[in-house]
């Protein structure tokens, strides 16, 4: 990939991350700081993905696998909590 790309790529990347940081912290609802940390869980799989594909090095997609994974059962959960009031039946 090409240096520029790669830095231009990070850089926004940050940015994304850092306004998914301020809007968990400022939503006012519970399902908007789901919904806001589910995006802050999204622009990370995405830079450990740009880090994975940089450095050639596997175990940072194995952790974006994991992380994303992680983060779509929270938020089925997250979902059925608010939707039921409980987590199981």
């Amino acid at each position: 990939m090409h240096t520029a790309v790669f830095n231009a790529a990070v850089v926004w990347m940050a940015l994304l991350l850092a306004a998914s940081a301020g809007l968990v912290v400022r939503a006012r609802s519970v399902l908007a700081r789901v919904l806001a940390l589910d995006m802050l869980v999204l622009v990370l799989v995405a830079l450990l993905v740009l880090f994975a594909d940089e450095n050639r090095v596997g175990y940072y997609l194995d952790a974006a696998l994991a992380l994303a994974v992680l983060s779509f059962v929270a938020t089925v959960a997250a979902a059925r909590y608010e939707s039921e009031g409980r987590l199981f039946s």
